[in-house]
């Protein structure tokens, strides 16, 4: 496959983009372009921006039909927890009732539509059900209070050198500080930390972390507040997180740009959270960049220009394509004409509807969205199928 003339941030040099077996081979200026094959998928764009597929580094995937659940502004998570358990059951419980096999798919492509190519679930291990690649490499366990026995699953003999990831300092009171400290002074073995949220972290806490998940959004609605990464970004890597649609928006477009009025992290430090820094952080060293050798996982944007500051003006709509492991997992309306030309498959794709735009998502969206409506006929979606 052959991506023509599209352009990388921050250079306006138009660029083809050559994949083959889930790898990019070659990236060159459209000047310097080399031929194709008259078999070989080659896609035409115009006033288009390339970027590695995003990684969102927080999510739980099963959580993904939940409207956005709180009553008021919470002084840490248990409370938030405490209370929507009291006087939001319903809601809960009209959720539950969807098999969970269902909501972790949803959970995909929420992610899919979004740009999102690399999504660390937040819960337990499970097959893919979609599109999109899942990290799992690690060890999950929610925090010092949700978690049962957590201090013998830090400190289990022979779990490895994958990291323990952990809601960690999520509120804003006294209790959240002393949680951090609660669970480094538990970590007896010194496994890899991984924190979550860190709304109530100092620079201290700070340095005995492998890295801190900012989620923005899910903080502000929770706590009216936010990790002060500006500080924190000297002590750990800072990488990015959405949390799921049961405390912050569907669109991380959304959570990017409340992330910029914070000015904790540079545009290219925030750009780089969702890309080269998370893919270090996790381990993922071929991911997160437009080079040859890397992984294929790719986005396409229509936009007016090559900036950061066209980037983030990026919505959910603006989305022309998304390749994951170099295959075709989204495309936009407009390429279906070409797409048909090489005779690509695009029965086995459906239609989305987001605002104006259609976008064709791999995989039976519209049967997916019926199977769940069965079990929860009130549901509302973000997008129509």
């Amino acid at each position: 496959m052959i991506l023509h003339n599209v352009t990388g941030i921050a250079d306006d040099t138009p660029q083809q983009v050559h994949i083959n077996n889930g790898v990019i081979t070659a990236v060159h200026t459209v000047k310097n372009a080399a031929a194709g094959t008259h078999k070989e998928i080659t896609l035409l764009f115009n006033k288009a921006l390339i970027f590695p597929g995003l990684i969102n580094s927080h999510d739980h995937l099963d959580f993904n039909l939940f409207p956005q659940l709180g009553n008021h502004i919470y002084n840490n998570y248990t409370e938030w927890g405490m209370d929507i358990h009291k006087n939001n059951i319903a809601e809960i419980h009209a959720v539950m009732k969807v098999p969970l096999s269902l909501r972790l798919q949803w959970g995909c492509y929420k992610n899919l539509l979004n740009g999102v190519t690399t999504v660390v679930n937040h819960g337990k291990k499970t097959a893919s059900p979609g599109s999109i690649n899942i990290f799992q490499n690690c060890h999950n366990l929610h925090s010092t209070s949700f978690e049962k026995y957590w201090k013998y699953k830090l400190n289990r003999p022979f779990a490895g050198k994958a990291p323990f990831v952990m809601h960690s300092g999520e509120g804003t009171d006294a209790a959240a500080h002393k949680e951090i400290d609660t669970l480094l002074k538990w970590n007896l073995f010194k496994r890899k930390l991984i924190a979550v949220h860190g709304v109530a972290m100092d620079a201290r806490q700070a340095s005995r972390f492998s890295a801190l998940v900012w989620c923005p959004a899910s903080n502000y609605f929770l706590l009216n507040k936010t990790a002060a990464v500006k500080q924190l970004k000297n002590n750990t890597p800072v990488i990015f997180g959405t949390d799921s649609t049961l405390t912050a928006g569907w669109s991380i477009w959304d959570h990017l740009r409340l992330a910029r009025k914070e000015n904790g992290l540079s545009d290219e430090e925030l750009y780089n959270a969702l890309t080269k820094t998370a893919a270090a952080v996790w381990q993922q060293h071929n991911k997160g960049m437009i080079a040859p050798n890397a992984a294929a996982d790719i986005v396409v944007a229509r936009t007016n220009d090559a900036t950061l500051e066209s980037f983030y003006a990026i919505t959910p709509q603006d989305i022309l394509l998304v390749l994951c492991n170099g295959n075709i997992c989204l495309f936009d309306e407009s390429l279906k004409e070409q797409l048909d030309v090489y005779g690509t498959d695009t029965n086995s794709f459906g239609k989305v509807f987001t605002g104006n735009a259609v976008k064709y998502v791999l995989g039976d969206c519209k049967g997916l969205v019926e199977k769940i409506k069965v079990f929860y006929p009130g549901v509302q979606l973000p997008v129509r199928v």
